[in-house]
């Protein structure tokens, strides 16, 4: 397998810029994971790593070889499309083995690479069928067989999961991750799913309007996010945030929100007294109280079994609470929420985390 560094890496169709200067280090055998809206940007970076798009500006390299002017085929890596990309007059067989047959490879190592494949993605029974005779997770399955009996230096996935239904994609995921497990190959993976991003990637790259915003573990993202947008993309539901004014007194600090209300902080920031500032809390975090607290009024009850998520509105604001309590079912009108000091999270004027 490979580690694949990208530096300084811009995209411009024409005049109009897509990336602004990307920097990323992938280690070997590592499972990378660019998450973000549409049109942030994370495909095209995909696509520039595989050489179906060219580099305006910035280096990339393979195990240490500049491959911005080699063309796909040269640069020994494996994509797997959304749209699975396979042949529909083949065979599973055959469309897993194409690429080996291109490269005159032998006939018995053909045959032992695509067996090895078929079996770690449990293809056997299905290996004489057509493409329109499998289903969507079958079909994704032979795409990801193709790649893999190429033997890589790195595997690419672009939104691979994205045309299956809810159940075929917690299942894929699961595989997904067996697979890198078992293989140890150098992994890209583009989704827009930030719970894919979650489960399968040992670092998340976040991106948005074609800068990455914070990179780290998924654990890093969710407890400590750099800035607001990482806050508000990653978690589901997503982050709450309310503005306000810190307010600093001593060895005390508080936020001032909009209606006046104060809440405690844990400690002292450094931050001047009276500077704007956005309040952030999971909606897990936040704690439904008999005294106290504020008053919210309920939206929307939607229970999900696993849990409850309450829709509310507070100062004016939509906002959002997880629980596992069933007598959340039965809530009335109003009810009464307060915010854990340790669980709050505290991001700048410009949007940026406070620690």
């Amino acid at each position: 397998m490979a580690s694949i560094d990208i530096t300084g890496i811009r995209k411009s169709y024409g005049t109009f810029p897509v990336l602004h200067g990307v920097d990323l280090s992938i280690r070997d055998g590592e499972f990378i994971v660019l998450v973000g809206p549409s049109g942030c940007g994370k495909s095209t970076l995909l696509r520039m790593i595989a050489g179906l798009e060219e580099v305006t500006a910035g280096e990339i390299r393979i195990e240490g070889r500049r491959v911005n002017d080699l063309p796909p085929k040269d640069r020994d890596i494996a994509m797997v499309f959304q749209s699975y990309a396979l042949y529909p007059h083949m065979s599973v067989a055959e469309n897993m083995s194409y690429s080996l047959r291109l490269r005159k490879t032998a006939k018995e190592k053909i045959a032992a690479a695509v067996g090895a494949a078929a079996t770690k993605l449990g293809l056997e029974p299905y290996m004489e069928r057509r493409p329109k005779a499998l289903s969507g997770g079958q079909r994704q399955r032979v795409a990801m067989g193709r790649a893999i009996v190429r033997q890589p230096k790195a595997f690419l996935f672009d939104e691979p999961l994205s045309n299956l239904d809810a159940r075929l994609r917690e299942q894929m995921r699961a595989e997904i991750k067996k697979l890198h497990a078992d293989l140890g190959a150098t992994s890209i993976y583009v989704t827009h799913d930030q719970i894919e991003a979650m489960t399968l990637a040992d670092r998340i790259v976040a991106m948005h309007g074609g800068v990455v915003q914070q990179v780290g573990s998924p654990l890093d993202l969710y407890d400590r996010p750099a800035n607001l947008f990482v806050a508000g993309f990653i978690g589901s539901p997503g982050m709450n945030f309310l503005e306000g004014r810190y307010l600093l007194s001593g060895d005390h600090a508080d936020v001032r929100l909009k209606d006046g209300t104060l809440v405690a902080m844990k400690r002292p920031v450094s931050l001047e007294s009276g500077s704007a500032v956005t309040l952030g809390i999971r909606p897990e975090h936040v704690t439904i109280v008999d005294e106290g607290g504020m008053v919210a009024d309920v939206d929307l009850v939607e229970p999900t079994g696993f849990g409850i998520i309450l829709h509310l509105t507070l100062h004016g604001l939509p906002f959002k609470i997880f629980t596992l309590d069933r007598e959340a079912l039965t809530a009335g009108p109003t009810m009464r929420v307060a915010f854990p000091t340790h669980c709050l999270h505290l991001f700048d004027g410009d949007g940026k985390r406070v620690d």
